[in-house]
């Protein structure tokens, strides 16, 4: 039970991690938002994305990530684990 309970839980706070990243984006469809979205494939990202992804990461979690930590993200999940083990 408590293993099912840390899986939801472990889900429902990575869905909270991309709507949160896909809401720092003006002009990309919010569907495309995905765990499994290679963010940097989007056409909006560049770096002034990755200075605002990094501010909503202090305000909203309050860790820091670099941006090697982006560059070692393929995904939105791997940022997510990556701001999980700050």
């Amino acid at each position: 039970m408590l293993t099912t309970f840390y899986k939801l839980r472990v889900i429902m706070e990575l869905e909270d991690f991309v709507k949160k990243f896909a809401g720092c984006f003006n002009h990309t469809n919010a569907a495309q938002f995905k765990p499994s979205t290679s963010f940097r494939g989007l056409d909006e990202w560049g770096s002034m994305m990755a200075l605002i992804v990094i501010a909503m990461v202090d305000a909203d979690y309050g860790k820091t990530v670099t941006s090697e930590d982006l560059k070692n993200a393929d995904t939105i999940e791997s940022l997510f684990q990556i701001v999980k083990t700050k």
